[in-house]
């Protein structure tokens, strides 16, 4: 298995901050990876995402857990299992805002070919977390 992980300490409440996560129109305006993403967050839908890494191509993926306000998991694959991808999103409350934590694992018999050709996601994280840290604080 390999992964990519970022946090971020919002001043911000869970509810807040799971409303910009799921304005799939308005992610682009605060994350710079991300061209845009066709159709709604929500439990069990399939959603597009179309991000600077690959101009252009769009990663199909499930959205497979959905706990408003606290847990969200993103799924996308190759058939049987050769190469697997979930995102998983959690939100805890704490006294002064939020604790965000966002980790994508990546497991499958092709993870290591695969691996190999993927560029460095760690700083399109750090962005993520910076992005929606900035946005749920009320800046834009």
């Amino acid at each position: 298995m390999k992964y990519y992980e970022a946090s971020a300490t919002i001043n911000a409440t869970p509810d807040r901050i799971w409303e910009v996560l799921r304005d799939a129109s308005g992610l682009s305006e605060w994350d710079s990876g991300v061209e845009r993403i066709e159709g709604t967050i929500a439990h069990g839908e399939k959603i597009k995402v179309y991000s600077d890494a690959n101009p252009g191509r769009g990663f199909a993926v499930k959205v497979v857990e959905f706990e408003p306000g606290r847990r969200m998991v993103r799924k996308r694959g190759m058939p049987l299992g050769l190469f697997t991808g979930e995102r998983t999103y959690t939100l805890s409350a704490t006294d002064g805002g939020t604790e965000f934590h966002m980790r994508e694992e990546y497991t499958g018999p092709m993870l290591g070919m695969i691996w190999k050709s993927m560029p460095d996601m760690q700083p399109s994280f750090d962005q993520f977390a910076a992005g929606l840290k900035a946005k749920a604080e009320g800046g834009s």
